[in-house]
């Protein structure tokens, strides 16, 4: 089988532009939804932490940040993936995986419906963000303004407002722009997720679009056993952050598939 340099799936998918009848369509780039594309910097900041090295090759890929576990094929690593409320009752394009940890129980429990063991580990791979970016904590501003970060979906209906985050905006902006606010409030799972592991406070807005399955599967595998969601953005505001999380990174962190990065690119 073909060995290349591991591959951590991400989904970002193009876009296109409407188009007049017989024209082709015009590619307007890909989504570059942050927090899907979390997932590879996470895994090269712990690759670098680890002096794991970065050439390594594998047949295997690995699926981590994101709900995007329709994405797995057999034989993938799943490390901290969680699936996507608007597909679970869709077939799923595997039959065996290598799970070494999920974003929360309600992906396990899926998992187990379809005859594919998974340990009890939970989190979102995005909750090692504070211990990966720790040049991130410098930044902390109690005093700074509330920060509302919307699911990208949401700016396909509106434009982007005052206050507000475009979730489309590069990861290392996105991450200094939630590590300089006081309390972050909104749709985008990964804004809560990575304010949360920031220590700051966050509250979900609810969007008629995004079931609740993910965040409740994300609440959940923090020790949470239900939350409390906002209807809108000023009445997340009067409300503050949700209960902190419950959770302990090192099951986590422990559960790293370190073995898919110790075959060097030159011994290939």
């Amino acid at each position: 089988m073909r060995r290349s340099r591991v591959e951590v799936v991400a989904w970002n998918p193009r876009r296109f532009r409407p188009a007049p009848v017989g024209v082709l369509l015009r590619h307007r780039g890909r989504v570059g939804n942050f927090g899907d594309l979390l997932g590879r910097a996470v895994v090269r900041r712990l690759v670098e932490r680890e002096g794991l090295p970065a050439d390594a090759r594998t047949s295997r890929r690995l699926v981590s940040v994101g709900s995007i576990l329709r994405l797995a094929r057999d034989g993938d690593t799943v490390w901290g993936t969680g699936a996507n409320g608007k597909s679970t009752s869709e077939p799923y394009p595997f039959s065996r995986l290598d799970v070494r940890a999920v974003r929360g129980p309600l992906t396990r429990d899926l998992l187990a419906s379809k005859g594919i063991d998974a340990p009890a580990v939970y989190g979102d791979p995005g909750l090692l963000v504070g211990m990966l970016w720790p040049e991130l904590a410098a930044l902390r501003d109690p005093d700074a303004p509330p920060l509302v970060v919307p699911n990208f979906h949401e700016l396909r209906e509106r434009p982007l407002r005052p206050g507000e985050l475009d979730p489309r905006t590069p990861v290392e902006v996105c991450l200094r722009r939630i590590a300089a606010s006081s309390l972050v409030v909104g749709s985008s799972l990964h804004g809560l997720v990575v304010a949360e592991a920031l220590g700051i406070p966050a509250r979900r807005v609810r969007y008629h679009v995004e079931p609740s399955f993910k965040y409740d599967d994300y609440y959940r595998g923090t020790g949470r056993d239900t939350h409390t969601s906002a209807g809108t953005v000023a009445e997340a505001l009067e409300m503050g952050g949700e209960v902190p999380p419950r959770w302990d990174p090192a099951p986590l962190v422990a559960a790293f598939p370190r073995d898919l990065w110790k075959t060097p690119l030159a011994d290939c």
